[in-house]
């Protein structure tokens, strides 16, 4: 999360990374991880600054209550629908993107375009089990809805970009985690620890569709047990194949499993999500060992459904296993014990 302050007469600013004095001869900047001191022209802005700074340490790190005991060996993702699964490890239970309208019922996505729900999403709210977070790639209709809105407990933590959090806290929402790309945040909850970090992603490849749209996150989640870990999940988040995207395998190698947003989502005179041979293409990038496709066939703007992810992942040379679920169905993994 970014701050920025100006006094009253233009003198001094302080942005979250890094604060920048104005003088008569120009500009004194200090990189705030350093922890150097600074003088501050006023030292109302100074105990400000002081009082961000706990609050975003704070905010790096979550602690959740522990409750019963915490399975290790194993490990599931169950798809909803759309790109809502509920991934359970390690006694963490992690609900993505919740989207629980009915079949046939209509999201609006902005700028005029609504959407209609074509496959009935494969559980309720109700039907959930207690969730610790929520790790939400942007704050769109078919990604958080009203039925989100309206059922969800106004107290959950919820992963996401500044965007997202900022509208939800509108919504009554007021633990939100606003992650920049590559920016992490630690969640706790007895002897699991699960490191979340925001992955590069672009709902649009064109500079003029994208500013149109919401800002959006792909999520890398690491889950580890007493400083040992376990399991690396990536989730892509809805992404076009963007240059950053050959970062995430030199930055987190060893990647376990990955869920892939595909549908090949329709916009205006473009698409806004991989169709199926690009979704294989973000999996020959960023070399999952096991890949799902997810967000394939929800919604009535989508062009490119599973078949064509089928198609190319046929045609790849990719050592990735692919894995197909249908909404309903459960992947039960085992974690490795290392990870580079």
């Amino acid at each position: 999360m970014r701050f920025a302050i100006v006094t009253a007469d233009n003198s001094l600013a302080i942005y979250w990374e890094h604060v920048v004095a104005v003088t008569d001869d120009g500009y004194e900047v200090l990189d705030l991880r350093t922890g150097e001191d600074v003088t501050f022209y006023d030292h109302r802005v100074s105990q400000y600054f002081q009082r961000a700074r706990r609050r975003d340490q704070e905010m790096t790190s979550l602690e959740l209550t522990s409750s019963g005991t915490a399975d290790f060996n194993e490990g599931s993702v169950y798809f909803i629908g759309n790109a809502t699964t509920l991934i359970r490890f390690g006694g963490l239970t992690i609900l993505t993107d919740p989207a629980f309208l009915h079949k046939g019922e209509h999201v609006y996505l902005g700028h005029g375009i609504w959407a209609r729900r074509e496959v009935e999403p494969a559980c309720q709210i109700a039907d959930l089990p207690p969730i610790d977070l929520i790790v939400l790639s942007h704050y769109h209709g078919d990604h958080f809805d009203d039925v989100a809105a309206q059922e969800l407990d106004k107290k959950l933590p919820i992963v996401s970009t500044a965007d997202a959090v900022d509208k939800l806290s509108a919504l009554g929402f007021q633990r939100g985690y606003a992650l920049d790309t590559w920016e992490s945040m630690k969640v706790h909850k007895g002897d699991a620890t699960l490191n979340i970090t925001a992955m590069p992603a672009k709902h649009a490849t064109e500079e003029e569709v994208n500013e149109l749209l919401m800002p959006v996150n792909g999520h890398l989640l690491d889950f580890s047990r007493s400083g040992d870990q376990l399991y690396r999940l990536y989730i892509t988040g809805d992404t076009m194949l963007v240059d950053s995207l050959e970062d995430i395998p030199r930055r987190y190698p060893d990647i376990d499993l990955g869920l892939i947003h595909t549908g090949g989502t329709t916009f205006l005179v473009t698409v806004v999500t991989m169709t199926g041979e690009q979704g294989v293409r973000a999996v020959e990038i960023t070399k999952p060992r096991t890949a799902i496709p997810i967000h394939y066939n929800d919604f009535s703007v989508f062009l490119s459904g599973l078949d064509d992810f089928k198609k190319a992942a046929q045609a790849s040379t990719t050592t990735t296993k692919f894995v197909y679920l249908a909404h309903g169905e459960t992947y039960t993994f085992t974690p490795n014990s290392e990870i580079s």
